[in-house]
């Protein structure tokens, strides 16, 4: 039997807005250099980097929207 494990473990913080807004700054920095990475990546032809950068880059992406669904 082949069973996929998973290692997310759910974790509840409380944070203040200003917090918030840190980490999403934070995040769209770090989104920005995956994104950069992916783009050098292309251009060198190298598929790997392409995906895994492409990959991490959006689930940057879905954590920015899930903290900016609970500023709004």
């Amino acid at each position: 039997m082949n069973k996929e494990l998973t290692l997310d473990k759910t974790i509840k913080l409380t944070l203040s807005e200003d917090e918030a807004e840190m980490i999403v700054d934070a995040l769209e920095v770090d989104l920005e250099g995956y994104l950069e990475s992916a783009k050098e990546a292309r251009g060198n032809n190298n598929r790997a980097d392409v995906e895994t950068f492409t990959e991490a880059g959006e689930r940057i992406a879905k954590l920015i929207a899930k903290i900016r669904t609970k500023l709004d």
